[in-house]
């Protein structure tokens, strides 16, 4: 970690807090949501793997909803790693956390998941200028995989009848369908987010399982858009209750 490096401490439920870069790649809405349609469309689990763990967010929240579980974090780039190992330590989950530094194309294990999370970059390096930045440059473009490594990564750590869940951009939906589809997956629901009323969809929620695992009668669920906030700039009542979800009020 850079000496001159700003670090801010920031609130990510009720009980924990994460340490962030000021000016590196933060904790977004995109981690908020993943996390709670994790925590809320998928039952509870035991078992969890966060793909592309970041600083740790998106994984300690659905960790935050199930007491009894355990996770594990891969993260392969070296400033988020070094920020999620702090964020284990300073919430006290040394015991319910294990951080592994390493690329999720390549790393495997011996377990089956419960749940299976992922926030994959979402733009091609030919898509955009790559920030100098490392942390912000392979969180934003496909430096080390894109989503079909995750969803490839995902489906060879579920468990029978476990949930993969993430978020892409609206915009590059049939992508991400396409990679759920040659991964060996199957969507069982989605739902796209609005960042403000008037606007189009920014990012949508995806929640796959193994294709042997879903029934002949199985029909993909397209749920109403999430509104995070209303033309006023408020945010929307289920935007407040999802972050209640994770014992949050303001």
């Amino acid at each position: 970690m850079p000496e001159e490096d700003e670090l801010t401490t920031d609130g990510l439920t009720r009980d924990w807090t994460i340490l962030q870069r000021r000016r590196g790649h933060r904790h977004s809405t995109d981690d908020l949501l993943t996390g709670w349609y994790a925590a809320t469309r998928v039952a509870p689990r035991t078992r969890l793997l966060d793909l592309g763990s970041g600083i740790g967010s998106v994984g300690l929240l659905v960790l935050w909803r199930s007491p009894g579980a355990t996770l594990i974090a891969i993260e392969a780039q070296e400033v988020s790693f070094a920020l999620l190992e702090r964020n284990i330590a300073r919430n006290g989950l040394a015991e319910r956390v294990r951080a592994v530094h390493g690329d999720l194309r390549h790393v495997r294990f011996e377990e089956r998941f419960d749940c299976v999370t992922g926030s994959p970059p979402y733009f091609d390096v030919k898509d955009g200028i790559v920030s100098a930045d490392s942390q912000r440059a392979h969180a934003r473009f496909e430096l080390r995989g894109d989503v079909r490594d995750y969803a490839l990564a995902a489906r060879e750590a579920l468990a029978p009848a476990g949930r993969f869940v993430f978020c892409f951009p609206t915009v590059q939906r049939a992508r991400a369908e396409a990679a759920v589809h040659a991964a060996g997956l199957v969507l069982e629901r989605s739902r796209d987010v609005i960042p403000r009323e008037g606007i189009a969809p920014l990012f949508s929620l995806f929640c796959c399982l193994r294709r042997e695992d879903a029934p002949a009668s199985l029909v993909h669920e397209r749920e109403a858009p999430y509104l995070v906030r209303g033309a006023d700039g408020r945010p929307t009542a289920e935007h407040a209750a999802a972050r209640a979800t994770f014992g949050m009020t303001s």
